[in-house]
């Protein structure tokens, strides 16, 4: 080891130590999941939401995605580390219980176990999701029409795990720290646990891509990890001129401002409004919203009703952070497992207690190439990624980046009693030297095996599979009655915010997008001041 990282390991127990086992302990994990419901075939199902689900407006842990054919399954912030990630398992697995329920009883659908997506129909015929007749039910179906304008629906099919986490008493800028060696170390989570490599043909019929032909349905890249997040995936011209930085809460609030209030001359092209009067989008500038910024991870905070998220992240802080670049597992029942959530524990707060020097645009065009290079090509032997101006092996790093974790897995075990953190760390080096047991790599071997080559045969017959385990596990009366209880509350939720709206569409919609509503920096603050 020489003297410059002896220093950084010196410092990081330091910090570590700093922590003490009670901050640990206090960390929170949730866990929010999208899935696409699918015909017994294969292909998307076309039916609303299910009415027993509730309502995606107001339900607190199953709503919609972009489409009305894409669930998604919340669950709470579970604290802990013993229990923490198997209690945010235990409920998302059922949760999942219930919906497998409700879909069961008006049909045979299921859920896509996959991230790409299912045999989708024309881009016009993929439903968008509907949230009622109220102002924000309307902005919600008003903005993923703007998506679908701007990106096209397949795009928005793709689905995957979103983690949110946090640690007491981190301030704002340790979670920018975070974010930007979050940002310089991702390629090692899409190596260890990518499991998107090959999509149905009809995915990107009509489109450029770099993909091959595995068999007559299947297209794939021999050596991909997460085609999700690759070219194919949540990309976008318009968005690759944004030049956002993470080094200040201050820095990444103009970025975003800019985005949400410079008119974009495409979608000024495209209105607000159809002849006809239907809304095509909430807004022509580059962003119509927040959450149409396309992310490996964000900083968040918790908002109040009708709040936009940057004014809650200027006025009072990061809360956590999200964590978007993990694809489903489909050979884990609800999409991740255990180990996972532990391992993601480690590298977080890797991210956190590591030195984290300012990004320059130089860096952020590196780590963009990085994370192509490895969505495409990660299992490919000798695969070299741009770290500082140099090549460097992906797997040579990611041993390093796990090696520097070895100190953060035995505190963790510490002040748990267990073995469980260090546990996931040997798991993720022996992945680094044996890439035929990643997921991604057993994705193409089991489509090989049982499949003939088919990424929707496999998908399919994994779906089901899926759905029968799910059913067949015990679910009380009392949780079925607790489940259906909160559908109920949703649904008076959302008739009461519908009567209780008087203002009309348009003026709520142009209230909502007033870069008013934004929040204003500290600086700027400063000077009106």
């Amino acid at each position: 080891m020489n003297s410059s990282h002896a220093r950084s390991a010196a410092l990081m127990g330091d910090r570590l130590q700093a922590l003490g086992p009670a901050r640990l302990k206090g960390m929170r994990r949730g866990i929010e999941k999208e899935s696409l419901r699918a015909q017994p075939g294969g292909a998307l199902a076309l039916t609303p939401h299910p009415a027993a689900l509730g309502s995606a407006l107001t339900h607190p842990c199953i709503t919609t995605d972009f489409s009305e054919s894409q669930v998604e399954l919340v669950t709470a912030a579970h604290k802990g580390l013993g229990d923490g990630a198997d209690a945010a398992l235990r409920e998302l697995t059922q949760i999942h219980q219930f919906t497998y329920r409700a879909m069961q009883a008006v049909g045979d659908e299921m859920l896509w176990v996959s991230s790409m997506p299912c045999g989708l129909p024309t881009d016009e015929t993929i439903p968008i999701a509907r949230f009622g007749s109220s102002n924000v039910g309307r902005a919600k179906s008003v903005y993923r029409m703007g998506l679908s304008h701007r990106y096209g629906r397949r795009m928005q099919t793709i689905s995957g795990i979103h983690y949110n986490w946090s640690l007491p008493e981190v301030t704002s800028e340790q979670y920018f720290s975070l974010i930007r060696n979050f940002r310089r170390h991702a390629f090692l989570l899409l190596y260890l646990f990518g499991a998107s490599p090959a999509v149905c043909s009809t995915f990107v019929a009509g489109r450029q891509h770099e993909l091959q032909q595995l068999s007559s349905s299947t297209m794939y890249m021999p050596h991909g990890t997460s085609l999700r997040m690759g070219r194919l995936g949540y990309q976008s011209d318009a968005q690759a001129s944004l030049a956002v930085s993470y080094n200040s809460l201050e820095g990444y609030g103009a970025s975003l401002q800019d985005a949400l209030t410079r008119p974009y001359p495409a979608y000024e092209a495209v209105g607000i409004q159809n002849p006809g009067g239907d809304y095509n989008q909430l807004a022509t500038t580059l962003l119509q919203i927040e959450n149409e910024f396309y992310g490996t991870i964000r900083p968040k905070r918790v908002i109040f009703p009708g709040e936009r998220p940057l004014h809650a992240l200027r006025e009072r802080g990061v809360e956590y952070i999200e964590v978007r670049l993990m694809d489903l597992d489909p050979f884990e029942p609800v999409g991740i497992n255990a180990q996972t959530m532990r391992f993601l524990d480690v590298f977080l707060l890797h991210c956190l207690l590591s030195d984290s020097p300012p990004d320059t645009p130089q860096e952020i065009a590196e780590l963009k190439h990085n994370q192509h290079h490895t969505a495409a090509r990660g299992r490919q032997a000798g695969l070299l990624l741009k770290r500082g101006g140099r090549e460097v092996s992906l797997t040579g790093w990611g041993a390093e980046v796990v090696a520097q974790c070895a100190p953060i897995a035995a505190a963790l075990d510490a002040a748990n009693g267990g073995t469980q953190y260090s546990a996931t760390l040997h798991a993720a080096e022996a992945a680094l030297l044996d890439p035929a047991t990643l997921p991604s790599a057993r994705v193409l071997a089991a489509m090989q095996k049982g499949h003939e080559n088919s990424f929707v045969s496999f998908v399919r017959a994994r779906s089901a599979l899926t759905r029968e385990a799910l059913l067949d596990l015990p679910f009380s009366a009392g949780q079925q009655t607790a489940f259906e209880a909160l559908s109920r509350q949703s649904v008076a939720e959302q008739k009461k915010i519908e009567a209780t709206d008087t203002m009309p569409f348009e003026i709520y919609r142009q209230q909502y997008v007033s870069s008013e509503r934004l929040g204003v920096s500290s600086r700027a603050a400063a000077v009106a001041l």
